[in-house]
C-alpha cells in the first residue's frame, strides 16, 4: 500500500518548482491514533508530503526514468504545529539536479481554508537530498517497474500535463493499461513534456 500525504498539486514548473495541497480533515486515521484527543498533525508527516512534492518534481525532471528515493534531511526547521481543519500548502524548489542525485529547498504553510494565501503561516523549512537508485542494481532487486512512479502519482500531475494523465480503458477506468492498480506496462511509461 501507497501512502499519499498530497492531494493535489496547485502549481507546477518542470525542472524548477511545485506548489501542492493537502487538506487536514479530522476524519484522517492520523488524527485517531496520534495524540488522540489533540489532533495534531505529525511533523514527520508533513516532512514526507514534502519530500513527495520534491521526489515528483525531481522525477519528473527526469522524465520518471529514474527511481527517485529520500536519501537525507539534512536541515528540518519547525516552526509551528499544524491542526486538523487547516491546509498544507508545500512549496519546493529544485536547487540542484545531477545524475545521481537532487536536491530540493522545502516549505510548509498552514492556516484554515476559508482564508487567503496571505493568513498562511510558515510551519517547516527544510532541505531535502535524493537519490537516483542504480539502474542495473534496482533493475536486479525490483525489476522493471518504476514502483517509485506508480500511475496514481503521475495521474496528480495530468491537469499540468496531460501526457501523463493515464489513457481510459474500455471500462472506463485505465485498469486495462494497468494505471491505478500499481501493475504498469513498460509502454506505459510517458515521456513529459518540458517546458
Amino acid at each position: 500500500m501507497r501512502w499519499l500525504w498530497i492531494d493535489r498539486f496547485l502549481e507546477f514548473h518542470s525542472g524548477k518548482s511545485a506548489r501542492a495541497l493537502k487538506m487536514l480533515s479530522r476524519a484522517e486515521d492520523v488524527f485517531a491514533e496520534h495524540l488522540p484527543g489533540f489532533p495534531i498533525y505529525p511533523a514527520a508527516l508533513i516532512l514526507e508530503g514534502l519530500a513527495q512534492t520534491g521526489g515528483i518534481l525531481v522525477g519528473e525532471a527526469n522524465a520518471f526514468q529514474e527511481k527517485v528515493v529520500l536519501a537525507k534531511l539534512p536541515k528540518a526547521v519547525i516552526h509551528r504545529e499544524v491542526l486538523a481543519g487547516e491546509q498544507l500548502i508545500y512549496e519546493v524548489e529544485l536547487l540542484n539536479l545531477r545524475s545521481e542525485g537532487a536536491s530540493v529547498q522545502a516549505r510548509a504553510w498552514a492556516g484554515e481554508p476559508h482564508l487567503g494565501p496571505t493568513d498562511l503561516s510558515l510551519v517547516i523549512e527544510a532541505d531535502i537530498f535524493f537519490a537516483h537508485l542504480d539502474r542495473s542494481r534496482s533493475q536486479q532487486l525490483f525489476g522493471e517497474t518504476n514502483f517509485v512512479f506508480t500511475g496514481e502519482m503521475r495521474h496528480m500531475l495530468g491537469r499540468f500535463m496531460p501526457s501523463l494523465t493515464p489513457p481510459l480503458s474500455s471500462n472506463g477506468n485505465g485498469a486495462d493499461r494497468g494505471w491505478g492498480n500499481g501493475v504498469e506496462p513498460k509502454d506505459a511509461l510517458p515521456v513529459a513534456p518540458k517546458g
